[in-house]
């Protein structure tokens, strides 16, 4: 067997104060174990084992597919996950690396670190630790070498001075970790199994175990609370700017624009401060979202421009040259190539053809209370301010609509659509009105609109 990768996501999360259990909290739009399971993919794992515990079928269901899974119903320690965790492995002749799902920044090149050391060092036993002190403390021999890790809880004064921090992931030979698990016995103030009691095993055996530290102590950040899971998103999403801005998109203030983890951008696309860009949105080259947008799970062809404080909803698609401008919002709709909405308007389940355009205040009007309808707009077609399109209906290629209309029915091509009552002007009526408020009669002369 190649190399098999564990998953511990089994914690109940109780610090979190959450109705969901931890590992499907989201980080930068990916639910949090979503990122150990990617690190384990891209290192090529031939198995790979989740352990889980609270919230069994909302997890299983989230990542069907691309993991087995097994459910440690007794929460006994880490050890005591790993023993429920071996039978699924099967053959141990291979690697197993210990991974978690609250641990999400690990990175790919760091795990495969671990593995150029094992073949370098033919260790049975690489560890990865931190420069910061965690919960669990690297104990090192006069010689340097790893000697055994102690939990804070259990250790001395001494002990408790120690700034090397242990991770707990390890990159193991199979057959090794399988006898030592045997082994565990909980002898620790928490009456618990400890996976890392397998490194003070592995060295009472005389065998080598080799440690990695970390070079940035952010990848080992174990998430726990609120405040964690808002660490961890920061660093991810610094991550992730940092990854565009190296492909070639600019930000004018890295530091105030959130992007998730799935969002594609091309190269000379500007993206100004306060834009907020979610789900698995796809933006083309040389775009400009200006200040204040949210765009979510959408597509912008090259060269649209949106904002500022224009919003995109799930589903929206722009071809290239789009123009959508100062809070204009567009849902679930294509918009064809050139396509102009430029400010206060709504486009929402809709199909438009190119270089079409809508005036100010115009909208799609897409709900019955019952059902949603389409709006179907061809090329060329010219809406006019504060229109209202009752789907569903058809505007043909090069057809118009004055400010002012509702439309309810097919508007055919080089037509314009018209509706209201003819403008009337009633001469002298603020006359009569200053007089009748003079003598305080307080009827309003007939034409008011009043009542």
């Amino acid at each position: 067997m190649g190399l098999a990768v564990l998953v511990l996501a089994a914690g109940k999360g109780t610090r979190m104060k959450s109705r969901r259990t931890k590992v499907l909290h989201e980080i930068c739009g990916r639910p949090m174990l979503a990122y150990p399971l990617a690190a384990a993919a891209e290192l090529g794992a031939e198995k790979l084992v989740v352990v889980i515990g609270r919230d069994a079928d909302q997890v299983e269901a989230a990542f069907a597919g691309r993991a087995q899974f097994v459910v440690q119903a007794e929460q006994r320690g880490t050890g005591h996950a790993v023993q429920v965790a071996l039978p699924k492995l099967g053959d141990l002749s291979g690697d197993v690396l210990v991974l978690y799902g609250d641990t999400p920044l690990l990175r790919a090149e760091t795990l495969a670190r671990m593995q150029a050391k094992r073949r370098e060092t033919g260790a049975q036993l690489v560890m990865l630790t931190s420069p910061e002190p965690l919960p669990g403390l690297v104990v090192r021999g006069a010689d340097g070498r790893v000697e055994r890790v102690v939990e804070q809880t259990d250790a001395t004064e001494s002990e408790l001075a120690i700034r090397e921090g242990n991770t707990g992931v390890y990159l193991c030979d199979g057959a090794l970790l399988a006898s030592a698990i045997a082994e565990l016995a909980p002898k620790n103030a928490q009456g618990e199994l400890y996976l890392t009691d397998v490194v003070a095993i592995a060295r009472k055996r005389g065998l080598a175990v080799e440690a990695i530290q970390l070079d940035d102590a952010d990848e080992a950040l174990g998430v726990n609370t609120r405040a964690e899971l808002a660490r961890a998103a920061a660093v991810q999403r610094r991550r992730n700017l940092a990854a565009h801005m190296a492909n070639g998109v600019t930000f004018l203030d890295p530091e105030n624009v959130y992007v998730d983890s799935d969002v594609e951008i091309g190269r000379d696309t500007q993206i100004d401060p306060g834009v907020v860009i979610t789900g698995p949105t796809r933006i083309g080259e040389g775009v400009h979202v200006k200040a204040h947008c949210v765009v979510e799970s959408s597509v912008l062809g090259d060269d649209v421009v949106i904002g500022p404080s224009a919003h995109l909803r799930p589903g929206s698609v722009l071809k290239s040259g789009v123009r959508i401008g100062n809070f204009v919002e567009v849902k679930n709709s294509v918009l064809g190539r050139g396509v102009k909405a430029d400010h206060l308007a709504y486009i929402g389940d809709a199909d438009v053809g190119e270089d079409s355009s809508f005036g100010c205040g115009a909208i799609t009007v897409n709900y019955d209370w019952e059902k949603k309808h389409r709006t179907t707009v061809g090329e060329r077609v010219r809406i006019g301010c504060n229109a209202n399109l009752i789907a569903p209906v058809t505007l043909e290629d090069d057809s118009y609509v004055a400010a002012g209309t509702t439309v309810t029915h097919t508007v055919p091509t080089d037509a314009i659509a018209l509706s209201g009552a003819r403008q009337k002007n009633l001469e002298g009526w603020g006359k009569k009105r200053r007089k009748a408020a003079k003598h305080g009669t307080g009827h309003e002369p007939s034409g008011s609109g009043h009542g």
